[in-house]
């Protein structure tokens, strides 16, 4: 709990079997009431491990994609009661440690959104970001703060929180499954005028962190500037878009988290 509000960690999981642990290991259980790990098929043994861990497990049979996976991790977190959701990949890329200051930011009603910037910093390269994926985000974001008439240091960054109201309120059944549904969520955010705010966020390059290649990275490029110049004519009531219409398919949290998984039921699985 943060002032008497509950915290959720959501971590949308793929073969994250061999840094789940380290992960976990840095999560502070004193603030977060529970974990939620949502695995998209995964063919090591990430269930295995998380029901060990006795976090609260759901099983896509199929994969959903990483929109599709952040969809179900929100409608459980929702749920089970949360006020504040902190997703955190559990590729240890991103360190938990921040989960205090980004639940605090979010529960004392500073910010609706809290992200972690690999750029504030300055020490993405050093840490390891690719020369053409640092190029890339410095220039995408550029390019969409122009668009957006924003000031984010980073839109491409996994690191997130939430506050209860701002999930409930978007129409994030209407953004992709698949990686640019994490651009489409920041539009959508700036575009119904809630308050995002940002902390420098160390990251981590190494094997065992899930990044995806040169073609899906193009891919999501230009999926993040087909967005961008949607959100502009939006603004400018030249298209109607449901990524940005009030009345958009919003979360359903009436059912189970979503028709399509099946939630571990094995005792260990229930944080």
């Amino acid at each position: 709990m943060f002032k008497n509000r509950r915290v959720i960690v959501v971590m949308p999981a793929y073969n994250a079997e061999k840094t789940l642990l380290r992960t976990c290991e840095e999560v502070d259980r004193q603030i977060v009431d529970e974990i939620v790990l949502v695995d998209d098929a995964s063919s090591d043994a990430t269930v295995r491990l998380a029901r060990e861990l006795s976090l609260h497990v759901i099983v896509h049979p199929k994969n959903r994609g990483y929109g599709g996976n952040q969809k179900t991790c929100y409608r459980a977190a929702l749920n089970l009661g949360a006020d504040i959701v902190i997703m955190v990949h559990p590729d240890y890329q991103y360190t938990p440690l921040l989960i205090p200051a980004m639940a605090s930011m979010i529960g004392n009603g500073l910010y609706d959104c809290v992200i972690g910037s690999r750029i504030l910093s300055g020490d993405a390269r050093r840490s390891g970001m690719p020369l053409y994926k640092y190029v890339c985000n410095r220039a995408l974001t550029l390019v969409q703060n122009m668009v957006m008439q924003s000031k984010l240091t980073e839109f491409h960054t996994g690191y997130r929180a939430f506050s209860r109201e701002l999930l409930l309120a978007l129409p994030l059944e209407e953004n992709s499954d698949d990686f640019v549904f994490d651009n489409q969520m920041l539009a959508q955010i700036h575009y119904f005028g809630f308050k995002i705010g940002e902390v420098s966020c160390p990251t981590k390059y190494f094997a065992e962190a899930s990044s995806i290649n040169f073609r899906r990275s193009c891919q999501y490029g230009v999926g993040c500037l087909s967005t961008a110049t949607k959100y502009r004519l939006a603004r400018w009531k030249l298209i109607h878009s449901r990524l940005f219409h009030s009345q958009g398919g919003k979360l359903d949290i009436t059912q189970s988290p979503a028709p399509a998984p099946t939630t571990d039921s094995a005792p260990t699985a229930q944080g």
